[in-house]
């Protein structure tokens, strides 16, 4: 693997947080993600499911994890079930994790091969009363494919139609949006990596450079560092691509008097940085970009402090757009009659600042978490407002990392450029 040995300590002590509100005797089955196919006998890069790695750091496919605290046998109340390599495997695909390997790396001490795992499950499911499955319930996933362990739920259920079905993601999402200790500072190595990028791109970017280019720098440095690589599909966005939320072409050439608006994030070790930053690509800001760009980044200060224990995501999201309507006024984009006006259901800042503030951070980009919920230590937010003026080809949105701590919240991405005299610096300083 790329990165470095993950303490399996963490994946002990997340088993045991999610065992804890397991009912009694019950058992909890979760899949590894599929391979999928690309083209001809090509596949696209393998993910592992966030579940089955944050409860055990295996990262490699047709991996089974069951878990059954209450299991009358206790060899079987943890076990890992991987596959067995062969001489055809290696020489065609190369190493696979051994079972001593994969018990080193997750702290499982049974660990089979995954051939053995069906036999296994009728023999346990017997005595099971209540069955956890997983499936993917990010409120923001709109996935048409019957997953891998979606089509494992449909046939557990059809096999076993007697047993009453829990949903793991109930207990997950709880305590995946808790970051332990060990998960924020491998949050911090892919944020601390995400800023070399950003510091590469600051020194090479000019007139008639091309956002492939840019790109290319950011991803070299990634991997170069031992990260994955993005951990989402990065936005590169010069001039008016800028109004853009989603822009990932990444193929139009850079002017001089553009505006980049650059967010990405480095995947370290399956965990997630996510930044974004604005920039000129002559190096000085000018005097309308630095009007809006210093309004976004009030909007990002003054939201920041919202993001406190006690208060829910859907609440910070709603503040954090007050504050972003009073700037918009400020700044002439909208009037008081257009909110006297406008529709309760998409006001009138919605305009030029059409998304939320922020989402909640870890293994994935856009982490489960409960929207409506309290938040609370541990949870990492993302806090990212941005003004978007297609009349004017002028997009900005300012990204930071925020950890939820009993005394404040604490920017991961401190020091990091973001002013403008300060951006402005390095990028002269590089030239």
């Amino acid at each position: 693997m790329r990165y470095e040995p993950i303490d399996p300590q963490l994946f002990i002590h997340n088993r045991a947080r999610f065992t804890a509100d397991m009912q009694p005797n019950s058992v909890a089955f979760f899949v590894s993600n599929d391979q999928f196919p690309r083209n001809a006998d090509a596949n696209f890069y393998f993910r592992q499911n966030s579940e089955l790695f944050w409860l055990t750091g295996i990262d490699q496919e047709d991996t089974f994890l069951m878990l059954y605290p209450d299991c009358p046998n206790p060899r079987f109340r943890e076990v890992l079930f991987i596959l067995e390599t062969n001489d055809h495997i290696a020489v065609w695909e190369g190493h696979k994790y051994s079972q001593a390997e994969a018990a080193a790396m997750s702290g499982i001490t049974t660990v089979l091969w995954n051939k053995e795992f069906r036999s296994t499950l009728n023999t346990y499911m017997k005595y099971a009363d209540v069955c956890y499955l997983n499936t993917n319930e990010n409120d923001r996933a709109s996935n048409p494919l019957a997953t891998a362990e979606l089509r494992f739920a449909r046939e557990l259920q059809q096999q076993f139609p007697l047993h009453t079905y829990k949903r793991a993601a109930k207990i997950m999402e709880q305590h995946r949006s808790r970051k332990h200790a060990l998960e924020v500072e491998l949050i911090k190595r892919a944020i601390h990596i995400t800023a070399g990028g950003f510091h590469e791109v600051l020194k090479m970017v000019k007139s008639g450079t091309w956002e492939f280019e840019i790109e290319g720098t950011i991803l070299k440095h990634f991997l170069s560092n031992r990260a994955n690589g993005f951990s989402f599909e990065p936005i590169i966005a010069s001039g008016a691509s800028a109004c853009v939320l989603h822009y990932v072409k990444n193929d139009k050439q850079c002017k001089d008097g553009d505006l980049m608006l650059l967010d990405f994030g480095a995947d370290y070790a399956n965990y997630a940085g996510d930044m974004t930053r604005c920039f000129p690509v002559n190096g000085r800001f000018s005097k309308r970009q630095k009007e809006v760009y210093d309004a976004v980044l009030r909007v990002n200060y003054a939201a920041t402090k919202l993001l406190v224990p006690g208060r829910t995501l859907d609440e910070y999201n709603r503040e954090a757009a007050l504050i972003m309507q009073d700037e918009l006024l400020s700044l002439g984009l909208i009037t008081r009659d257009d909110i006297a006006k406008e529709n309760p259901h998409w006001p009138a800042y919605k305009k030029y600042f059409p998304h939320g503030t922020g989402h909640f951070l870890g293994i994935d980009v856009h982490d489960i978490g409960a929207r409506y919920g309290k938040l609370d230590e541990g949870m990492v937010i993302t806090c990212e407002p941005g003004i978007y003026i297609a009349e004017e080809g002028l997009g900005i949105r300012i990204e930071n990392d925020i950890l939820i701590t009993k005394n404040g919240p604490v920017n991961l991405m401190a020091g990091i450029p973001i002013e403008t005299e300060e951006i402005e610096e390095v990028m002269l300083a590089g030239k």
